[in-house]
């Protein structure tokens, strides 16, 4: 009290201010900002005693899990409802309190440890208004594990919003999201409010932002109002922050798994419409429809699509490869040594020559250091001259396998083996032609050849041999036979 009293005289005896009073004391400006404009000094009031609470004897639990909270990330700590589903599960019949109670309990005791949270004003949004922000997701393409990230666009009058997957924060990954959610609604937002992305903002200067050139040619063709939260102000979308977690908890639960990354987005479109058939928290109509409303006071969406891609000029080195970013790409063998074209989107990154032709595409890689390899043109030149395998720069790049096979063949071995090897490699992947070679060694005492490694391929890929044999065009074509099942009929009347 001496300190409070202490206070108040400098500010209101002395006039100094709120500042200068927090600096000489030690203490927080809020703290001197509270105890200044505090008026009421009587004493808190006293509790009843009752009798005592059915979550007593759970309490301790709860706060030992509440204080580990503290050292693990936000997006991970305990949910009211998570420890009630926790005391639940692990106390079973025991366990008789109502979810009420525990959530009231959680709360005050998130306030005790993390202290008061600053309040916000409500914020009222019009129609034809959304949010944008991105979310961590993990999730499986092609049995892969991807720490990649959900793109959500939300629409706070309506409480509607759709998520699309991706596998980075970039500028091609954030156009393609929102294009597709464009599309898909055949409406543009009017006003996009985002977070200070650094795929849209390229610098902050107190109030003024400098937006990336091609972010504003990007809202230009769409024709929107990019409004920008300030900084560390997330609670100004909180819309879509609350959107994020809820679809990372409602749609990708269990982790999701699939083989393409695009059509997967394609069927979370159909996903999100099915959830919005509820009713809005607030206004008690469902939120499709008044998602409807949203559309009305939106932009039509423009004829032409925006070119996500961007184009980056490449030094081939010796080896046929290229730098993109921090990764490495193969290129072809005829191109060692040339400058050529990247055209990298979000999930695919082209290489084309200096005439714009395609050499090769490939899947985009998100990472450090990494390297994708396309063997198909390398080896498309060595099928036709086996023999210089052995002296080319690429050959001890071939996975040991394979170095080791052809190097045990003769000139029409190898020859026939890299025609397999390109067939392998024009339908799947070197990971099943490794698989192949090995399977066929395996069945043949450590001996392989061209053909035991095709059957091989057909029968890890379950494809049919018959599919890819080459018959005689004087083949005896048989005739169709039609069976005569009316002795059949006869039989079956007389037993009836």
């Amino acid at each position: 009290m001496t300190q409070i009293k202490h206070i108040k005289k400098e500010r209101f005896d002395k006039g100094k201010s709120i500042r200068s009073i927090a600096r000489e004391t030690g203490h927080d400006f809020r703290t001197v900002k509270k105890y200044i404009e505090k008026s009421d000094f009587n004493e808190p009031a006293k509790r009843k005693s009752g009798r005592p609470s059915k979550l007593d004897p759970y309490k301790e639990t709860i706060d030992t899990w509440l204080l580990e909270d503290k050292l693990t990330k936000t997006k991970q700590r305990h949910t009211a409802k998570k420890v009630y589903d926790r005391l639940r599960n692990e106390y079973r019949d025991n366990f008789d309190v109502s979810e009420r109670t525990v959530r009231a309990y959680v709360a005050a005791k998130k306030k005790e440890i993390y202290g008061v949270v600053e309040g916000f004003l409500p914020l009222d949004h019009p129609p034809g208004e959304a949010q944008i922000d991105f979310g961590d997701v993990v999730f499986y393409e092609k049995g892969q594990k991807v720490e990649g990230h959900e793109l959500v666009i939300s629409f706070p009058y309506s409480n509607g919003g759709y998520p699309q997957l991706l596998k980075g924060e970039n500028q091609e990954c954030l156009f393609t999201g929102m294009i597709a959610i464009f599309e898909h609604m055949k409406k543009v937002p009017a006003v996009i409010w985002f977070d200070n992305l650094s795929a849209a903002v390229a610098g902050i200067n107190g109030q003024e932002r400098t937006l990336t050139e091609r972010f504003e040619r990007f809202a230009l063709h769409y024709g929107f109002e990019a409004r920008f939260c300030n900084p560390d102000s997330g609670h100004e979308k909180g819309n879509v922050e609350n959107k994020v977690g809820y679809s990372r908890r409602n749609f990708f639960v269990p982790v999701p798994e699939f083989e393409d990354i695009e059509e997967y987005n394609r069927g979370l479109f159909a996903v999100a419409e099915k959830d919005m058939q509820r009713d809005h928290y607030k206004k008690r109509r469902l939120i499709s429809c008044l998602l409807e409303e949203d559309k009305a006071a939106m932009l039509p969406l423009p004829d032409t699509s925006f070119e996500v891609a961007k184009w980056q000029k490449a030094k081939v080195n010796k080896v046929g490869k290229i730098k993109f970013e921090t990764n490495t790409y193969s290129t072809s063998p005829a191109v060692a040594g040339r400058e050529v074209w990247v055209k990298a989107d979000a999930h695919s990154v082209e290489i084309l020559d200096e005439d714009y032709c395609s050499i090769i595409k490939h899947k985009r890689l998100y990472g450090k250091n990494l390297e994708s390899m396309n063997w198909y043109p390398y080896l498309t030149t060595l099928a036709k001259r086996p023999n210089a395998l052995k002296y080319s720069g690429f050959y001890r790049e071939l996975p040991d396998p394979w170095q080791d096979y052809l190097e045990s063949c003769d000139h029409e071995g190898k020859k026939s083996s890299l025609k397999i090897l390109l067939k392998i490699l024009e339908e799947s992947d070197m990971e099943t032609a490794n698989r192949s070679l090995k399977e066929c060694q395996a069945n043949s005492n450590g001996k392989a050849n061209s053909d035991g490694i095709l059957l091989s391929y057909y029968r890890l890929t379950q494809k049919s041999i018959a599919d890819n044999l080459d018959l005689p065009a004087n083949l005896i074509t048989m005739s169709e036979y039609t069976p005569d099942l009316t002795s059949y009929d006869l039989l079956f009347k007389e037993m009836i």
